[in-house]
């Protein structure tokens, strides 16, 4: 069966804030095929289904802060919205109950799978990091080498920035 929002698509709107992984309204309304306005009415309607560790509002800070680093179309105003709310996963899973419509459903699965993937990657990096610890401490020296080459394969790249603004020659 086809998935009806790619995976990839998801995984690219999971935000880490607050140390928490959420998605932000605009973006789930996006998924959902409704308005942001919408999703947020039907939120205010039901608000006692999300509680803070569900849903939270963000600050202006956070809001200036995720409309710096995410460029995309779909956040070009969000530096100027007054209220954005993001929900954790227990969040958009209430969503579903809270948005009666068969796309809803179909694209709060999708997103619960993304959801399970992460963890299961997470948990699986984990283990591997816990086994590694493991032989270095049985092999300690013979193969430091090797060990610091794997640790270091482990440790995602930092993304390289593109200098902005002119280059004055000396």
């Amino acid at each position: 069966m086809k998935a009806l929002v790619p995976i990839e698509i998801i995984e690219g709107k999971i935000l880490f804030i607050r140390g928490q992984k959420v998605m932000l309204d605009r973006d789930l309304a996006q998924l959902y095929g409704v308005e942001t306005r919408v999703l947020n009415q039907a939120v205010r309607r039901n608000i006692d289904r999300f509680p803070e560790d569900f849903m939270f509002t963000l600050t202006r800070e956070e809001i200036m802060r995720i409309s710096q680093i995410v460029i995309s179309s779909a956040h070009e105003t969000l530096k100027f919205s007054k209220n954005v709310m993001a929900f954790t996963e227990q969040g958009v899973a209430m969503l579903s109950s809270v948005l009666n419509s068969i796309r809803a459903v179909q694209v709060n699965i999708a997103i619960m799978r993304v959801f399970v993937k992460l963890r299961e990657m997470i948990a699986s990096n984990k283990e591997l990091s816990r086994r590694l610890d493991k032989l270095e401490k049985k092999y300690d020296a013979q193969f430091k080498v090797v060990f610091d080459a794997i640790r270091e394969l482990m440790t995602p790249p930092e993304p390289k920035r593109k200098r902005i603004g002119f280059l004055q020659e000396k």
